[in-house]
């Protein structure tokens, strides 16, 4: 039994970006989470879907669910339009006249196709903000190549890094660069909207799946300029001393002791504490030179002890160390269960009764924003949207008889 706690959702959260409208054309993981980032701080994020199938992550069912949808395109709206036709381009423009930002993740030279590149969107609202994501930037001989989450991993230096020395480069368990590359995209296009309501230009964002992932290798760059950048399996080297453990009630336990204190506790805990003096291991340098080593001396005395029991000692002495918990422990423990990190929702169409996702991050005193709604029906808002803007209930039926507009979901029977 799930010991997340029921979440229904509320309508009437208020995030720090309420008032803040965002045009979503993009589809996938990094547009989807993107999106899903400002409509978690309150933006309202209109998802521009095409009629027919609308984001491909609505396909992509997992025991039935469409999870990434269901997660990545929470708190938005959704109208289904079709941009291939004059009366839907125009239907976008009349929108963004209203809007703060417009998020689109095409191959370059997309919307410049549709008539819609952004020099027609910036003179329909000189303020705007375009956030374009692509896999390999907007400009570069790479730039007209497909380009996928998996590529990005693999060319910015991450997936190389990766796994274990004896095996090959790993990627990430989850959608990594997408998520990056999402995150990067908020952010900036906060910063957009800030300066444009200020009074400066609307602007265009590039952001590529590969160059945030990059970034948040760290100093490897230098690293590899000085020599030493880590092997793979070998970790960071932000601390010597630094590894994971197998208990001897076969558990695991992460632990980095990233302070020239925490290091000196760490060996006095474990009886070790002469370590310290052999020159192999008296400095950083010396002990990232030796990490094998350092760990073993660790390991055996981890090893013969329960996890309980390292955890106590360890702790005690104020070593940082922690259990490496699986999706299913972190979902039962006492502390993620306190601050609400993963929450029930109600399902829907066809869902189980709730839906486990994570909370709204980051926590705010003054405006906490909140889970509003879930992830739409394709064009499920497609008749308060378009009122928004003045579109009559009649010329929506002639929109939707001409294939302009789709019907809503509750109309067609899709999800």
């Amino acid at each position: 039994m799930s010991a997340l706690l029921p979440r229904p959702f509320d309508p009437a959260a208020v995030g720090p970006l309420e008032g803040c409208r965002v045009l979503d054309l993009s589809r996938l993981v990094s547009g989807g989470h993107c999106g899903m980032v400002l409509a978690d701080l309150g933006a309202d994020v209109i998802k521009i879907e095409r009629p027919d199938g609308g984001d491909e992550l609505r396909g992509g069912r997992i025991a039935g669910v469409a999870a990434f949808w269901t997660v990545y395109n929470r708190n938005k709206r959704s109208v289904s339009l079709n941009l291939k036709s004059e009366d839907g381009r125009r239907i976008l423009l009349d929108l963004i006249q209203n809007a703060d930002a417009l998020l689109e993740n095409f191959r370059p030279g997309t919307l410049e196709k549709l008539g819609l590149g952004p020099d027609v969107l910036l003179e329909a609202n000189p303020r705007l903000v375009i956030t374009r994501i692509s896999g390999w930037g907007q400009t570069g001989p790479y730039c007209q190549m497909p380009g996928f989450g998996t590529l990005a991993e693999a060319v910015s230096g991450f997936m190389h890094r990766n796994g274990f020395a004896d095996r090959p480069p790993a990627p990430p368990p989850t959608a990594l660069a997408d998520m990056v590359a999402g995150l990067y995209a908020a952010t900036a296009t906060v910063a957009a909207v800030l300066h444009a309501r200020g009074g400066g230009p609307g602007q265009t964002i590039d952001v590529s799946l590969f160059e945030p992932l990059a970034s948040i290798m760290g100093p490897d760059a230098l690293l590899d300029q000085l020599g030493h950048l880590p092997t793979r399996g070998e970790g960071t080297r932000a601390s010597s001393v630094k590894g994971v453990f197998r208990t001897s009630d076969d558990k695991w336990l992460a632990l980095s002791a990233g302070a020239e204190r925490i290091v000196k506790s760490l060996f006095a805990a474990i009886g070790e504490p002469d370590v310290l003096d052999d020159p192999r291991y008296s400095g950083y340098q010396a002990r990232l030179d030796h990490r094998d080593e350092i760990n073993a001396i660790i390991g055996r005395w981890i090893e013969n002890r329960t996890s309980a029991q390292v955890l106590e000692v360890l702790r005690d002495q104020g070593v940082t160390i922690a259990p490496v918990l699986s999706m299913a422990d972190a979902r039962q423990d006492p502390h993620f269960l306190a601050r609400e990190v993963y929450v029930d929702v109600p399902g829907r169409d066809g869902e189980p009764e709730t839906i486990a996702m994570h909370n709204v991050v980051p926590r705010m005193s003054a405006t906490p924003s909140g889970l509003r709604r879930p992830a739409p029906r394709l064009g499920e808002h497609n008749d308060e949207v378009l009122a928004e803007i003045g579109v009559s209930e009649e010329a929506m039926r002639d929109l939707v008889a001409r294939g302009v507009l789709g019907k809503k979901a509750t109309e067609a029977g899709d999800a």
